[in-house]
């Protein structure tokens, strides 16, 4: 019996139908690219200090002076989560540190609530005002607030989100939920589209994705915004896997390889750059939001150009639907279409056909192939460790927050490149464990260039992350060719979870810049640098016949 790219040879690789799909499937990834990176500007932490209330009556020298200092990096700056004590000072007329010494002080927690610079974001979900001090905002300050208004709001706690000091966890928390969203969509996006098709489960998706966004507009507190954060995160991911399947088995051989290497990535980078550029000229995380969510329904018209995938539909027994398309393609690609596409012998000998049934343990059966599983988890998980972890700290970098958004956006485009360059002629294991050796390398020199270099900083760190990417550009690849066709997508699957696992802690490594801006770098580039010398001991699948069964996988290097 005859596969489907023999079947379908007659098409070519790349003529106007291969085209129009390419490009279409990597357009729809551009939302991808905003929405998996919005938490960067939608949950920016701006500088704050407490906030002291007018009726408080201090003159200028004690108000000045209500905010202790605290050494920071080196330098001194404002206390965000403490006040001192100063009530009764500025009305006996004593004046600070002439009359009162500022060390003796009490410190308070900031009891009225936090002032929070708008230098950088106008607001974001950390400064989100709700309750009567939102309403209180938009009256007028000392106008009271319509009772009916103030009853709903306690009701459905829409009181100050504050997401700083003691509720400074949540921060890292939205991202890490975010990610949660992801790892359940990895887990289910390829047996929905198994089940219902691949092109109705991507444009499924597509809405979840861009819906959600949009209720999350009118998110009342936290908590709210969280759980549309989790549903966004699902719908995310579904649709950048199903239109990574769509593509892979819509394509010919040459035209794949590009489009998952390329493709889909580079279009993903598109829609990360694009998301600074609009953060930029939009401070209001309310206005971002709907802002973002306006490529998706743009994305909507796409559904009268991109077709079901013959491969699934074949699967399905949908032969007419399936010669159907294949028609339509051979048509916009101008060539002649064989009297008989399916022959009735093969369609009988496929419709008989069982495959066998793989369980997950069977990535374990032997000793050699555990070590190849459990070596794979670790390479997925720590490599989305460090790229995720890298683009969300560009906030902690030194310089404008949209630029460097930009430039860390931006440096994945060569990093993609140079992957695919790379799996075309060189070694996998070797070519994965040096982009990961030298990425982890330069996070680790970070910590030698002196305070005063931000440049030199900010370089290495975007030389990081190209590293990084580079390698996580890669792994798909690499892992599809180690193992065997039975077990090949359950391989990548179970990988790629591991990889959602990374992402969901990487939020953490971030908040560790709050107690050193280098403690992240040292702990990233450690991480980095042993996965990469762990990547040697894989066996080598560059130039090797893919393998069919178990017994046939290579052994793990000595």
């Amino acid at each position: 019996m005859r596969d489907y790219e023999e079947v379908t040879a007659f098409l070519g690789e790349w003529g106007p139908f291969q085209r129009l799909v390419f490009f279409l499937l990597s357009a729809s990834i551009i939302p991808n690219g905003f929405n998996g990176m919005s938490v960067v500007f939608l949950a920016g932490s701006p500088e704050h200090r407490c906030r002291v209330p007018d009726a408080a009556n201090l003159s200028s020298a004690w108000r000045n002076h209500s905010i202790p200092l605290l050494l920071r990096d080196g330098r001194e700056v404002p206390d965000g989560c403490r006040r001192a004590t100063i009530a009764n000072f500025s009305a006996l007329g004593l004046e600070p540190g002439r009359d009162v010494e500022l060390g003796q002080l009490e410190q308070e927690r900031c009891l009225d609530g936090w002032e929070f610079s708008q230098d950088v974001f106008q607001s974001t979900i950390v400064t989100e005002v709700g309750g009567s001090r939102a309403l209180e905002s938009r009256l007028g300050t000392g106008k009271r607030a319509p009772s009916l208004w103030l009853g709903s709001c306690f009701v459905l706690s829409c009181w100050q989100w504050n997401l700083v000091c003691e509720d400074d966890w949540k921060t890292p928390l939205t991202a890490s939920l975010f990610f949660v969203g992801v790892l359940f969509g990895s887990f289910v996006s390829g047996q929905l589209s198994d089940r219902f098709g691949r092109k109705s489960v991507l444009f499924a998706t597509m809405g979840v994705q861009t819906g959600f966004s949009f209720l999350q507009i009118f998110s009342i507190n936290w908590e709210m915004f969280t759980v549309l954060f989790v549903i966004v995160g699902m719908g995310q991911i579904s649709n950048y896997v199903v239109a990574f399947i769509l593509g892979a088995e819509i394509l010919g051989k040459s035209a794949r390889l590009i489009f998952s290497t390329l493709g889909v990535c580079t279009f993903f980078a598109i829609g990360y750059m694009l998301l600074p550029l609009l953060a930029y000229f939009i401070r209001d995380w309310r206005i971002l939001l709907l802002a973002l969510t306006v490529p998706g329904v743009l994305c909507v018209p796409l559904w009268w150009f991109i077709p079901e995938s013959p491969r699934w539909l074949i699967s399905q027994k949908r032969f007419r639907e399936a010669e159907d398309i294949i028609q339509k393609a051979a048509q916009m690609n101008n060539v002649t279409m064989p009297a008989v596409i399916f022959d009735p012998i093969e369609l009988q000998e496929l419709t008989s056909l069982k495959q066998p049934k793989v369980f997950i343990l069977d990535l374990f059966r032997t000793l050699n192939i555990a070590k190849i599983t459990i070596m794979s988890l670790l390479l997925w998980m720590l490599t989305s460790v460090g790229y995720f972890a890298l683009s969300l700290n560009v906030p902690n970098l030194h310089g404008d927050i949209y630029l460097n958004c930009f430039l860390s956006a931006l440096i994945e485009v060569p990093a993609y490149i140079m992957a695919w360059l790379l799996l075309r002629k060189l070694p996998r294991r070797y070519i994965i464990a040096g982009v990961l050796c030298f990425g982890g390398g330069v996070l680790l020199l970070i910590q030698l260039v002196p305070a005063d270099y931000n440049f030199l900083s900010i370089g290495l760190v975007m030389l990081g992350k190209f590293g990084v990417t580079s390698a996580f550009s890669m792994l798909y690849v690499f892992t599809a060719e180690l193992y065997p066709t039975l077990v090949r997508n359950m391989a990548v699957g179970i990988t790629s979870m591991a990889s959602r696992v990374g992402s969901i802690i990487a939020p953490y490594f971030v908040y560790l810049g709050g107690y050193n801006r280098l403690l992240p770098y040292i702990v990233m580039g450690s991480l980095t640098v042993l996965i990469g010398i762990v990547t040697l001991f894989f066996p080598e699948s560059f130039g090797v016949a893919l393998p069919e069964t178990l017994e046939e996988m290579q052994k793990v290097k000595g």
